[in-house]
């Protein structure tokens, strides 16, 4: 009997283990199979961070970066003593009216004629200096000197101080000729003052001065290109071409110490090889905007096209951002071909179905637990987001809906939830 019992025990402690062996190998499978449910919902959650989206009042933009070459109305203003070295009348990017002198070329000795007028203007100073004749009109022209050496410490416009110059040193030698009549130095400080002229009268008529030959904006920035790159015939730009100048994106062009020029500053042209698909389908007309290399967005306008090879020439006019770009012939550029805003959902929320042949897009929106399916019209759309709007109900009559289903339609609103992914 005592053997049974312990055979009984020894059986009872093996059926016992067993026991435990399953139930760890069924609590094991239950864990495996939620960590493996468990990680597809972190996949799916990855993949679809949420099935819900709230509609917003939003903007999508179909723009690409491009390189640009500068085109523009210029006329280059050069002349005979243009070996001589030249001095800056007008400073760059100034406003001129025609026949306005911008530059000048330096004179023959004009480096010693200029020593000699300050080797004068010390003379006459220093005379000056000595004399001292009561005269209301040397009073006033002090006054005035005064003042505008003054206003010339706040001035930045190179024009502006040199005729403020000119005009100090006018009268300068309008207060020496008044002295000159009332002292009794008069006849030496009139002496100095004809010398000084007679080197003045020297030095202007040997300078050659060069006028505006039209109206627009001054530039030194002058790199033999004004007469390759014109708007005369756009139908010289090929890709071949274009890259054959070899330019430098973004280069700054030097200013010139020869020449200057003349530039329309109301108008100019970006040609572009261009191959994306919203190039291709560009027309002529198409109004688009320009982010320049400064940031600034400026309107444009597709000016022409030339289709070659998978690529295709396309000449934007700009009719604002002009001075921007006097420095630059060739540029890197944004092309923003639309800018749309209004009710802003993702693709992903989209379905389609079919009417009477037409593929009509929709949503799922989401109110209590209730699912409502609304049409809406594309009105622009990009790679992930689109900007829709409801359909009107004679919209809806075109595409074949009856009055019924048009009575009991919804229609989209701002802040509705609806499905990110309505399949």
């Amino acid at each position: 009997m005592e053997e049974q019992a312990k055979e009984k025990t020894k059986t009872n402690k093996i059926e016992y283990k067993n026991m435990n062996k399953k139930k760890l190998i069924i609590v094991s499978g239950v864990l495996a199979i939620i960590v493996i449910y468990a990680i597809y919902l972190i996949i799916k959650l990855i993949q679809n961070p949420t099935d819900i989206f709230v509609v917003k009042q939003g903007t999508i933009v179909e723009e690409e970066t491009a390189v640009g070459y500068i085109i523009r109305e210029e006329q280059v203003v050069k002349g005979n003593n243009y070996k001589n070295g030249m001095v800056q009348i007008r400073a760059e990017g100034e406003k001129v009216a025609k026949n306005d002198p911008i530059f000048r070329y330096y004179s023959e000795g004009e480096e010693d004629l200029n020593k000699k007028i300050q080797e004068l203007d010390q003379k006459i100073n220093e005379v000056l200096s000595k004399v001292n004749v009561p005269s209301g009109d040397i009073s006033a022209l002090e006054k005035r000197i005064d003042e505008k050496l003054d206003s010339l410490q706040n001035e930045n416009n190179l024009q502006n101080i040199q005729d403020s110059k000119k005009s100090i040193n006018n009268d300068i030698l309008k207060k020496a000729q008044i002295a000159g009549e009332l002292s009794p130095s008069g006849s030496y400080l009139k002496k100095l003052i004809d010398e000084r002229k007679e080197y003045e009268n020297k030095l202007n008529s040997e300078s050659e001065y060069l006028n505006a030959p039209e109206s627009g904006v001054v530039s030194y920035k002058v790199d033999g290109y004004e007469e390759v790159l014109t708007p005369d015939d756009f139908s010289t730009l090929t890709e071949d071409f274009l890259n054959d100048l070899n330019i430098k994106t973004g280069e700054v062009v030097a200013s010139s110490t020869e020449s200057g020029k003349i530039i329309n500053n109301f108008t100019c042209y970006i040609a572009a090889v261009l191959d994306s698909e919203i190039a291709k389908q560009a027309e002529l007309g198409d109004e688009v905007k320009l982010r320049l290399p400064s940031g600034d967005e400026v309107e444009g306008s597709v000016e022409y096209i030339s289709d070659e090879k998978n690529k295709r020439i396309i000449v934007f006019k700009l009719n604002e951002g002009v001075e921007q770009l006097i420095s630059y012939r060739k540029i890197s550029f944004d092309i923003i071909w639309w800018k749309t805003t209004g009710k802003k959902i993702p693709n992903s929320a989209i379905g389609y179905e079919e009417k009477n042949g037409n593929q009509v897009a929709y949503i799922t929106r989401i109110l209590a637990g209730y699912t409502d399916k609304i049409w809406v019209k594309i009105l622009r759309e990009n790679d992930k987001y689109s900007i829709v709007d409801n359909y009107t109900r004679s919209e809806l009559e075109e595409l074949g809906y009856s009055d019924e289903e048009i009575s009991n339609r919804t229609v989209l609103t701002l802040y509705d939830e609806i499905m990110a992914h309505p399949e």
